[in-house]
């Protein structure tokens, strides 16, 4: 079986860089997708879903060295949702992607205009594969 998603959205924080015990690269950010549509009343609607993303390796040091908080980014991988009772008792969930591509977005002037697919593989991104 094979499962991936694809998220577009702006990030809603600058992502974050640790390292692993074994010193594998992980980079942690929140991408927030927002769908908007006109309702049976006439007026507009908009619903944003956040994801949490976790990308590895290479492509984790990657989107921790070129991605800020607010820049459009299209982000491939596979998702999973986790769903537990909050401390007042309230029902949380999240939505939880794991990259295994990045591109950055954006128009002609915009942060990351540039562009350019970024892949998590064995061996890693070349340097000069690198768009920007």
């Amino acid at each position: 079986m094979y499962q991936t998603t694809v998220v577009v959205g702006h990030l809603g924080r600058d992502p974050e860089m640790r390292y692993t015990p074994s010193g594998q690269a992980v980079t942690s950010f929140s991408v927030a997708s927002t769908r908007k549509w006109t309702g049976a009343d006439g007026q507009p609607q908009e619903k944003t879903t956040w994801f949490r993303v976790t990308a590895w390796g290479k492509l984790a040091e990657i989107c921790n060295q070129y991605l800020t908080k607010g820049k459009l980014v299209l982000v491939e991988g596979e998702v999973d949702a986790s769903a537990w009772s909050g401390q007042d008792g309230s029902p949380r969930a999240t939505l939880e992607l794991t990259a295994r591509n990045m591109r950055m977005l954006g128009g002609a002037g915009a942060p990351g205009a540039e562009g350019g697919a970024l892949r998590d593989r064995p061996g890693g991104v070349e340097e000069e594969e690198i768009p920007f």
